[in-house]
């Protein structure tokens, strides 16, 4: 993938991390008990930690192209999509069974980091 487009994919992430940072806030205010306030905070606060990470990826490619980040920046997004994604829905609709999927979407984080940390030397 090109360097540019793990930018547009972290803005991407970030923009949907402020929009349901915002939902929540307004729109679940008074909706969700304090639990699952919590789960939502959650999941929108790691969404954006690893949406940092995205750029990070994209910003290192521009200074050194190293086909190898690709799979940091894959790591962290299917990391979104599994771990914040599991929060939101788990939060929203209390289906306890979505919490089996958020352990995947932690270890893709995890996986995105090593990546990270053993291919940028």
């Amino acid at each position: 993938m090109k360097k540019n487009n793990w930018i547009r994919i972290g803005a991407l992430f970030a923009m949907v991390a402020a929009g349901m940072g915002a939902f929540g806030a307004h729109a679940l205010k008074g909706r969700l008990d304090d639990y699952s306030q919590g789960i939502y905070a959650k999941a929108v606060l790691y969404q954006m930690f690893h949406t940092m990470g995205i750029f990070v990826v994209g910003l290192i490619m521009k200074v050194d192209p190293k086909n190898s980040l690709n799979i940091a920046g894959v790591c962290f997004s299917l990391g979104i999509a599994l771990f914040s994604g599991s929060l939101y829905l788990l939060a929203i609709t209390g289906n306890k069974w979505l919490g089996m999927v958020t352990p995947f979407g932690g270890l893709c984080f995890i996986a995105g980091w090593v990546v990270l940390f053993t291919k940028n030397r």
